[in-house]
């Protein structure tokens, strides 16, 4: 296993509740930004889903392990999380794609080509 991902997750969790008591203001923030994403038309599980594959493709472990909770608790399914990551899979895949193509004219420019 890569972490305890309970574990990790409690951790993030405390974590963040002290650096919250610290900044206050930047967590009121953030929490604002959350409740702001709650409000619009994506139900929970949608939006833990959207999460974890946005966490695969940030490489956001302390993201992953709160989010695979969160996902689980509003009730997605394996094979829902399996496609939110086959998405995040594909999309850094095609990410990799056009940064290629962006890296190929960086070499014909550097030959003169373009």
């Amino acid at each position: 296993m890569f972490l305890d991902w309970k574990s990790h997750a409690a951790h993030v969790k405390k974590a963040f509740g002290a650096l919250g008591k610290k900044h206050p203001k930047m967590l009121q923030g953030y929490m604002a930004l959350n409740d702001a994403a709650a409000a619009e038309a994506l139900d929970e599980k949608t939006r833990e889903l959207i999460a974890i594959a946005v966490a695969v493709t940030t490489r956001c472990e302390s993201c992953i392990a709160v989010h695979a909770q969160a996902a689980v608790k509003a009730g997605a399914t394996d094979s829902e999380i399996a496609g939110a990551l086959a998405t995040a899979i594909s999309l850094n895949a095609g990410a990799a794609y056009t940064y290629s193509l962006r890296a190929m004219e960086a070499i014909e420019a550097s030959r003169g080509e373009g």
